[in-house]
């Protein structure tokens, strides 16, 4: 049990941030859980049951920098002032058939959420993390397939993917002499409200719809809890989670 362990996790109000939160928070952890939506983070929160004091909900936009820092600064606030473990899993898509009918509008809010937003919560728990007695901590962000392989209509979402990619390296190799290892944790038809439509079908690069199978999300809160209590010298670089029978293997 990590009873003196902190984390943060952002969009922890459903899907997979609520299943990594009460993974953490079952384990002990001191976690905050970050949303946009208030209610959702505190029904987070009363799921964890008999852990649900070791829960703060705050409110939060990732992709804005003074609320970002907010975020954090209540984090050491409330619980004593160490961070060991930051899960960057806030994220948005945005639906259109192709490309060219997304608008410089949408285009900006998955950049600002899904990109902008790894990188700001990245920064603020390096800050701290690297400044702790004892010093590091570990920072997993998610990655999703789509940071491989896009999906029709997808740019936005498979564009950022691709950047957090980029940016788990570099958090890496940046992170080393501060004792702070980073993850990517790619996950493909989790069963969340964001894949709900794989039930109905999904668009795939041959033009028809077709169903695609999901798993259980607590899977990937497992795996989270699992690379979170990896101690520092070791590391799971990348993970993919998904439905076993999806069709990601063999895609073009």
């Amino acid at each position: 049990m990590a009873n003196d362990k902190v984390a943060v996790v952002t969009g922890a109000g459903s899907g997979v941030g609520r299943s990594a939160a009460l993974a953490l928070l079952g384990d002990g952890y001191k976690v905050t859980l970050v949303g946009r939506r208030l209610d959702a983070l505190e029904e987070t929160a009363a799921l964890a049951g008999s852990n649900s004091g070791n829960a703060l909900s705050v409110s939060a936009d990732a992709g804005k920098a003074d609320a970002v820092a907010n975020v954090f600064k209540k984090t050491m606030d409330t619980f004593g002032g160490r961070l060991d473990v930051l899960f960057n899993n806030a994220g948005i898509g945005v639906g259109a058939p192709s490309l060219e009918q997304i608008t410089p509008e949408q285009w900006q809010s998955v950049v600002d959420i899904n990109l902008t937003g790894t990188f700001l919560c990245t920064r603020e728990a390096m800050l701290i993390m690297k400044d702790q007695d004892p010093m590091g901590g570990r920072i997993i962000n998610n990655g999703s397939i789509s940071a491989f392989v896009p999906r029709p209509g997808s740019a936005p979402y498979t564009a950022t993917k691709h950047g957090v990619t980029g940016l788990t390296r570099s958090t890496s190799l940046d992170g080393r002499k501060y004792d702070i290892a980073c993850s990517q944790i790619d996950i493909g038809n989790a069963a969340t409200p964001m894949t709900q439509k794989s039930d109905d079908g999904q668009m795939q690069p041959y033009g028809e719809m077709a169903k695609e199978p999901r798993f259980d999300v607590k899977y990937v809160g497992e795996q989270v809890l699992f690379i979170a209590n990896l101690p520092l010298d070791t590391n799971i670089q990348f993970m993919t989670i998904m439905a076993t029978k999806m069709p990601y293997i063999g895609r073009g």
